[in-house]
């Protein structure tokens, strides 16, 4: 029978599943963020290609010669996913007895084939007039693009 942890584990690995599957595997990091504050669920997530921290949007920028599809229709259902999974997360935190974290912050290496998570319980932006999960996610990718070479 499959513990908290192995639930988590298996919505995780999906959600960088369909994030790879989104890149045509052509990813070196996967940069996965997910919020949960009063009844407001938020996915998004950007990618380090050929040494390029770049978002969902802007994946051509990062390769000469292949054309990765970013319409509209594919980033919305990219998202849409992702959420479902985030919701699937809170529905077993309930069926667990867990508290749902605030924040998630996942980096899966692909080279090393290595997931790292990072969690929050407490208010992020719900108790900030000014904040938002966009500047949340804006400060980390930015954080990560710091580092491109």
């Amino acid at each position: 029978m499959k513990n908290f942890e192995d639930h988590l584990a298996d919505m995780q690995t999906d959600m960088v599943a369909v994030c790879m599957e989104y890149v045509d595997d052509q990813a070196d990091d996967v940069y996965i963020y997910c919020s949960y504050e009063p009844e407001m669920y938020t996915f998004d997530v950007f990618f380090r290609i050929n040494g390029k921290t770049v978002r969902k949007n802007k994946l051509n920028d990062a390769v000469s010669n292949e054309q990765f599809d970013v319409s509209l229709d594919r980033q919305r259902a990219l998202l849409r996913i992702g959420n479902e999974n985030l919701i699937k997360i809170h529905a077993k935190c309930k069926e667990f007895g867990r508290d749902m974290p605030t924040e998630i912050k996942l980096h899966y290496d692909v080279k090393k084939n290595k997931l790292k998570g990072s969690y929050k319980y407490e208010p992020v932006y719900s108790n900030d007039k000014e904040r938002l999960p966009d500047h949340i996610f804006d400060a980390w990718f930015n954080e990560v693009k710091s580092h491109d070479v």
